[in-house]
């Protein structure tokens, strides 16, 4: 065991511990999920200012055989990358808590399966075992059925055209149409995912990510169709298109904190295993394959901002918006330029702050006014000052505004586009950026600005206060201080693009 076990061990035995709290024990259930979640988050700052970014590569490695015979081990070890994924986790984490303080049904069941699901997110940064990987990648998955399909929301959507009949039959909108259609697309992504995972083993001669980034050597077509497996069965979680349709189901239907982990950590751990794994142990596959992963995030850019941008649904609207900014982070890795990859990871901390903020202020404006629809929506914010100031910085984090750190994010990216050898990338990039900022602004001016409501609405009160104050500051410090994260990333992606001759 060593200091990244705190990351495991901290939200594991806060699930365990809530386990034998009574029902009735509102308040302790409330402040033990807190307590799982201080130590992750306080090791996340902590580990920036530690690493060694003179040595680089894997550091705080520990090891534990449990199967020798197998070549299975609890070995963990994190760089820079794993770094800035692990504070974006451990910040989505306790402002989610935050945001879930008033939940009444079933609550101590709601916070037993969010710690379950994080603890198998922070399994999958740390993890340095495939085997192990692919467990935590499983249980940070299967949770989110649980958590939509019992305290998601339901709203219908109408048929239209000739199969308009499918969306009665099948019930689209429901929360249990989106958690069942989430869970079956990341099953058979898993399924790709675990062949591809046995068949590295078998022919590496370990599930070590160490061992295997040293000893495996595969044939250029095996590698590439390789490749093609782990580009799929993560890229199903990633969003990346024609696979992105359980995502705004998905999205649309869970609750608040369900929302802010499915989008803005969970995405993130497709991206994060089409880096690590697919491009990390096959690099020759990548590069040769990097213009498909890049014209398809190009493609994920465009569609989802304008299928964004034809939303009335404000909860469909943040969600193609994620299948866009998602774009951005596949793009990032495929130019296989220092600022692309770089831009890409810090682009997947930037959205999941970012959009973990948006959906806890569109969940906390629909409980308020029971109003999803963009239209019916205006002037909430003589009412409700908070948490428009708060969208609006979400939402010009989301359209890069100087400042804030999404235009960190989408400089390196744009950039590393620029320089890739298929600078026509940015282009469309570009575009899409631009598309962003027209339905972020029509958003904000629709849903907030204009003559008040009849009614008077409550604006967010005690602890959702906390969540999004702390969400937002989170915004501004990576945007003004990006060296807090890229310090100890700018290491890890040199050495990483050595993979690939650069």
């Amino acid at each position: 065991m060593n200091l990244l076990s705190v990351f495991l061990l901290s939200p594991f035995i806060g699930a365990v511990l809530l386990f034998f709290i009574p029902r009735g024990s509102r308040t302790l259930i409330r402040l033990v999920a807190l307590l799982s979640a201080l130590p992750p988050l306080a090791l996340s700052v902590y580990l920036p200012f530690v690493y060694d970014t003179a040595r680089g590569g894997f550091q705080f490695l520990g090891e534990i055989p449990l199967l020798p015979e197998l070549g299975i081990a609890y070995l963990v070890g994190v760089d820079g990358i794993s770094i800035a994924l692990l504070f974006l986790t451990a910040v989505i984490y306790l402002t989610a808590i935050f945001t879930s303080w008033r939940i009444q049904t079933r609550d101590k069941e709601f916070f037993i399966y969010l710690a379950l699901l994080v603890t198998g997110v922070f399994g999958v940064f740390v993890s340095l075992d495939l085997f192990l990987f692919f467990l935590f990648y499983e249980l940070a998955v299967l949770p989110m059925y649980l958590l939509i399909g019992i305290w998601g929301s339901t709203k219908e959507i109408p048929g239209r055209g000739v199969f308009g009949w499918t969306y009665e039959a099948l019930k689209v909108g429901t929360k249990e149409y989106g958690a069942m259609k989430l869970t079956l697309y990341l099953l058979v992504g898993s399924a790709f995912i675990l062949a591809g995972i046995f068949y590295l083993a078998v022919h590496g001669g370990s599930f070590s990510y160490l061992a295997l980034q040293q000893s495996l050597d595969l044939p250029p077509d095996v590698a590439r169709v390789l490749f093609l497996v782990f580009y799929v069965g993560f890229g199903v979680l990633a969003g990346i298109w024609p696979f992105h349709t359980w995502s705004p189901d998905g999205h649309a239907a869970a609750p608040a904190a369900g929302s802010m982990m499915h989008a803005g950590v969970l995405m993130k751990l497709g991206a994060y295993g089409v880096l690590r794994v697919g491009f990390g142990l096959l690099p020759e596959a990548g590069a040769a394959l990097a213009w498909l992963v890049g014209t398809i995030a190009v493609i994920n850019i465009l569609y989802g901002a304008f299928g964004a941008g034809w939303q009335d649904d404000i909860k469909y609207l943040i969600a193609y918006s994620s299948v866009s900014h998602m774009g951005v982070v596949m793009l990032g890795m495929a130019t296989l330029t220092e600022p692309g990859v770089a831009g890409s990871v810090y682009q997947m901390v930037s959205h999941g702050i970012m959009t973990g903020l948006l959906f806890t202020i569109v969940n906390l404006v629909y409980h308020k006014t029971h109003v999803r629809e963009i239209s019916r929506m205006g002037g909430l914010a003589h009412f409700q000052p908070v948490l428009a100031t708060a969208f609006v910085v979400a939402g010009m984090t989301s359209l890069g505004l100087p400042g804030l750190s999404g235009f960190v994010a989408e400089f390196l990216v744009f950039l590393g586009a620029f320089t890739s050898q298929h600078p026509w990338w940015a282009v469309p990039a570009i575009v899409g950026a631009l598309l962003t900022s027209i339905y972020v602004l029509r958003a904000a001016r629709n849903i907030f600005f204009g003559p008040a409501p009849v009614h008077a609405v409550e604006d967010a009160q005690g602890s959702e206060v906390v969540s999004i104050v702390c969400l937002v500051a989170t915004l501004v410090l990576l945007g003004v201080v990006p060296r807090f994260l890229l310090d100890s990333l700018q290491p890890t992606v040199v050495e990483f693009l050595k993979l690939f001759g650069g």
